[in-house]
């Protein structure tokens, strides 16, 4: 395992556990307990954990992992999904990308279908993310759309009054979010108050809106909402979804896509 993949291991298991000691750690990822000591260390000194007697912790009370250290968790799902998403897009028409790892799968998917491999332009594609516009940049057939703003570390997303502009001159046939959590009651949000308000104007500026969220994000809660569960049209999710949950989505009226 390369340093990177283990650095990106740790996090994720940080994130998930709160604290972490070596042994765990080395135990978790198959390394010596010399290596995990090293590896705390580090990252440490970006300000990433905070390092204690035998292990770590999480950096701080409220805790958000930048999207460089995300590792393909739940990779296979977010694949399918984004793949379902992509094909609900039509060639010719304008799609807003908010930032996450399921939306730049999306982009991704998006620039491989072979119907879209010319036009003028084949796709319009509005996102505030910095990746996805650089992913996509290279695709001349793409008609690439990037608001301004500023940068959120995090997630690579422009946020702010900038960003507002730009997304407040335009109209899109399809707004793609990706979200940390979606409920029925409570609908779509994002850990960042800006991000969400970002992603809420890109939502009102779209005809249909479409969530993609593998399983694990759904019936959950997060600090700072996007928009309610009757603004969606389309939930693209995996299959390990809970099935009542699936219900409950329907009945308030969104189409559900499972993969």
């Amino acid at each position: 395992m390369s340093r990177d993949a283990r650095w990106k291991a740790l996090l994720e298991l940080l994130v998930e556990r709160g604290r972490l000691d070596v042994e765990e750690a080395a135990g978790e990822l198959g390394v010596s307990a010399a290596t995990i000591r090293r590896d705390f260390d580090r990252l440490a000194e970006q300000q990433m954990l905070v390092r204690t007697r035998g292990g770590a912790v999480v950096h701080g009370v409220s805790y958000e992992l930048p999207l460089r250290y995300k590792t393909a968790r739940n990779a296979s799902e977010k694949q399918r999904i984004a793949k379902a998403v992509a094909d609900l897009v039509a060639p010719g028409e304008a799609v807003g990308l908010t930032g996450g790892t399921t939306t730049t799968e999306v982009a991704r998917a998006l620039a491989v279908r072979g119907d879209l491999a010319s036009g003028s332009p084949a796709l319009t594609v509005v996102t505030n993310a910095l990746n996805i516009a650089n992913e996509l940049a290279v695709r001349p057939q793409f008609k690439i759309v990037l608001t301004g703003g500023v940068a959120r570390a995090q997630s690579y997303e422009l946020v702010g009054p900038l960003a507002d502009a730009v997304l407040g001159q335009i109209t899109v046939d399809v707004a793609v979010l990706g979200v940390v959590a979606f409920d029925v009651t409570h609908g779509a949000a994002a850990h960042d108050e800006a991000e969400a308000a970002i992603n809420r104007l890109l939502c009102e500026r779209a005809e249909r809106v479409v969530v993609a969220a593998d399983s694990s994000k759904l019936g959950q809660r997060a600090f700072a909402r996007i928009c309610a569960a009757e603004a969606v049209d389309t939930l693209v999710t995996d299959a390990a979804a809970d099935a009542a949950t699936v219900r409950r989505f329907e009945e308030a009226g969104l189409r559900v896509v499972t993969v």
